[in-house]
């Protein structure tokens, strides 16, 4: 089955801050998942989101938004990553709900692939 793109992060440099902005800008709602994470409530699907706000350095940030790609074998994607010729940007890693990695892509685009936990 192919990925498909679910969810977006966006770089912020204050997440109370940011939560406090898109609340009011966007009526947007969060789950909390520390200081370091914020995910963006789906208002159409109760108990899922659409995105998330992550405090990351500017350094870190690239243009400050990554798209996160849906699969069901995450060792597999980030295989087939390689195998496309892409670069891991981000170690597969551990998440809260599940597994990731980030990656650029030959043109220098940066996207996620993640695996939730089941």
């Amino acid at each position: 089955m192919p990925n498909v793109i679910d969810y977006v992060e966006l770089a912020v440099d204050d997440l109370e801050q940011a939560k406090a902005f898109y609340a009011n800008a966007l009526g947007w709602a969060f789950n909390d998942y520390g200081p370091d994470y914020a995910g963006i409530q789906d208002p159409t699907r109760p108990g899922q989101e659409f995105g998330g706000l992550n405090p990351v350095a500017a350094s870190g940030r690239g243009d400050g938004v990554v798209a996160l790609a849906r699969t069901d074998d995450v060792d597999a994607s980030l295989a087939s990553v390689l195998v496309a010729g892409g670069r891991i940007v981000v170690e597969l890693a551990d998440y809260p709900g599940g597994r990731r990695f980030k990656f650029a892509d030959p043109w220098g685009n940066v996207l996620g692939v993640y695996q939730r936990s089941e």
